[in-house]
């Protein structure tokens, strides 16, 4: 089992199949598309293990909690690692998490975007250890997102040759 398959075991997670979006939606581009070296990752919200659009929806620092943002922000995690080991096969090729843009659903007046974000970067970091794991990030607040997600957030890998 590779390295971090292991880790994700260890720590009882699971990765979720794509995603299955609200009825009549149908999504035209690629969860992940591969350049080169490089996999260009689109913006994922939170699942569960079955796939579907994961609960509570809604506005963090409004309907949701910070804490419910981070948690959020960790399936999100989950659901961006899935996408890429369907993309690359094994998990273990990723040589680098590039950057990270996160976007959080923010209530007005909100401004703990960074704190819900971590939600995602310290998964990151505990899996893929602090040289592969560390990234560039952006964690912004945003007036609304699709379906009304609390959080979503695209990046880059750079994939081992």
């Amino acid at each position: 089992m590779a390295l971090v398959e292991q880790r994700l075991a260890a720590l009882g997670l699971v990765l979720p199949p794509p995603v299955k979006p609200p009825p009549g939606v149908v999504l035209p581009f690629r969860a992940v598309r591969l350049v080169g070296r490089r996999a260009i990752i689109s913006g994922h919200g939170p699942q569960d293990n079955d796939g579907a659009i994961a609960r509570p929806l809604g506005k963090v620092g409004g309907a949701l909690t910070l804490a419910q943002g981070r948690t959020a922000a960790r399936l999100t995690a989950l659901a961006i690692l899935g996408s890429l080991q369907r993309a690359l096969g094994d998990l273990d090729r990723i040589s680098a998490w590039v950057r990270v843009f996160g976007m959080v659903n923010s209530a007005p007046g909100f401004n703990q975007q960074p704190s819900v974000i971590n939600g995602f970067s310290d998964l990151i970091l505990e899996l893929f250890g602090p040289e592969v794991g560390a990234h560039a990030r952006s964690a912004v607040g945003m007036a609304e997102l699709p379906f009304d997600l609390p959080v979503e957030i695209e990046g880059e890998v750079k994939i081992a040759a």
